[in-house]
Parts: structure tokens; C-alpha cells; sequence
């Protein structure tokens, strides 16, 4: 009698730690479900949902997901402030509207190679779109360039599992290559003195200066050198910085894997 009694306590104790196992895991797919989106019942509450595609993450695979996703939004919304600040680019693909032409110009399989830019890539496409001579849509061959450079930064990945691995030097050169582009983008100048490209507005009639573009810029910049310390912490790893001034500088390499 002794040993069945013990026995049941025992199956008793094992069933206590299989629920409470069982209860955390739903409480860990729970919060995964809430990251990934979930959905929401008739009174709005909050559904989980379990992405299966969270077990092969580590957690700096989930901060590299979260900083690409804003980094390409905010290539979105300087695509769209471009077009809407210089019409006559947008018109020059002969698109109907700004929504058709910025449709054509992130859609994934141009793989940011725009026809205007004569099949240059990255950098060398931002130095053509911001050159007087010029005669493509600067805005198509500027965006397709910076998404390109950021692109290849990224490895060419639009998700981030165990097995990848980001360059940190890479991300922290192409952070540096926005601050240069930013600055050609806000100087950059035909022989007449005009802008290529209008994008901040400066004060004028008593209306503060619009730095919107700045500010956009700015975001990406900030969340590209983020996520760098975080994988040179991460992998002990060293990124080696140039000193250089931004009016005078030169593009930092972000080699594509093509």
C-alpha cells in the first residue's frame, strides 16, 4: 500500500510538472503570436497566433527583421516625397500617376535595377542620378541605388534565421554612405544653379524650414548604426571607421553577393 501510494504522489507530481511545462509554452507561443500580428475577435481582444517560422530565429535575427523593415519604409516614403516634390521625374517613365510609378520602382523582382540607370548599382547609380547631364528619372535611379546599396548591406535577405549572418562593417558603411548621399541630395546643383532634385524646403515667407527629408534620413541612419553595434557586440567583432567630411567624401564599398 505504502509503494502505491507513493507511487500515485509521484505520477501526481509528474502531471504537475508536464502542466506547468504545457503552460508555459503556450504563454512563450502566446507572446510570439502577439509579435508576429495575431488577429483580433468581435470585441477586439487580442487572438494569438504561432508563427512556426519563430523557432529558427535567435533574438539578433528578430532585431535585424524589425531594423530592415523600417529601414526599407523609410526608402518607401522618400521614394513618395521625391515624386511628389519633382512631378516632372515620375512623368518621365510615362506613368499615369505617382502611385503607378513608385509601384514600377519598389516592386521586388527590379531587384533596384531601374531602366534609366544603364545597368549601374548602388552607389555608382546615386552618383548618376545626381549628375547635371542627366536626362532619366533622377528620383527611379536615386531610390534604386540607395535600395540596392542597402540591398546588398542586408545580404540580399528580406528575413533573418540561425545560419544568416550580417556584416556589421557593411551596415556601418552604408549608414555612412546615407549621410553622403543626403548631403549630394540637398547640394547637388545644374549648371544654372537649380536643384536636381528639390527635397527640404528651406524657411522662407515666415514658414518654418520642412526637413522632412532630413528627418527621414536621419531614422534610417540611426537604425542602421543601431543594429551595427548591436552585431559587432555581438560577434566581438571591430568596425573600422573613416574620418572624412561629407561634402568631400567618397562612398564607403557595401560589395553585393552579385
Amino acid at each position: 500500500m505504502a509503494a502505491a501510494s507513493s507511487f500515485a504522489q509521484g505520477l501526481l507530481s509528474l502531471r504537475a510538472v508536464a502542466a506547468a511545462c504545457l503552460s508555459l509554452l503556450l504563454g512563450a507561443c502566446a507572446q510570439t503570436g502577439e509579435r508576429t500580428g495575431g488577429s483580433m475577435d468581435k470585441l477586439g481582444n487580442s487572438v494569438a497566433s504561432f508563427d512556426p517560422r519563430q523557432i529558427g530565429k535567435a533574438d539578433i535575427d528578430r532585431v535585424a527583421d524589425l531594423h530592415r523593415r523600417e529601414v526599407f519604409a523609410s526608402v518607401r516614403v522618400l521614394a513618395d516625397k521625391l515624386y511628389r516634390r519633382n512631378p516632372r521625374e515620375w512623368k518621365k517613365g510615362g506613368h499615369a500617376s505617382v502611385e503607378a510609378a513608385l509601384d514600377r520602382l519598389l516592386d521586388p523582382r527590379t531587384g533596384w535595377r531601374p531602366a534609366d540607370a544603364g545597368g549601374k548599382r548602388g552607389t555608382d547609380a546615386i552618383l548618376l542620378a545626381l549628375s547635371a547631364d542627366f536626362a532619366g528619372d533622377r528620383v527611379a535611379v536615386f531610390i534604386g541605388g540607395m535600395g540596392g546599396m542597402l540591398n546588398a548591406a542586408f545580404e540580399e535577405k528580406t528575413e533573418f534565421y540561425l545560419p544568416d549572418e550580417l556584416d556589421p562593417q557593411k551596415i556601418h558603411n552604408s549608414a555612412r554612405n546615407l549621410e553622403i548621399a543626403a548631403w549630394k541630395l540637398a547640394n547637388a546643383r545644374d549648371a544654372g544653379g537649380n536643384l536636381l532634385l528639390a527635397s527640404n524646403e528651406p524657411a522662407q515667407a515666415g514658414q518654418p524650414a520642412n526637413l522632412s527629408f532630413e528627418r527621414e534620413f536621419g531614422k534610417m541612419i540611426g537604425n542602421l548604426d543601431l543594429l551595427a553595434a548591436l552585431l559587432a557586440d555581438k560577434g566581438h567583432r571591430t568596425i573600422a571607421r573613416v574620418a572624412q567630411s561629407v561634402a568631400t567624401a567618397v562612398f564607403l564599398p557595401v560589395p553585393s553577393l552579385r
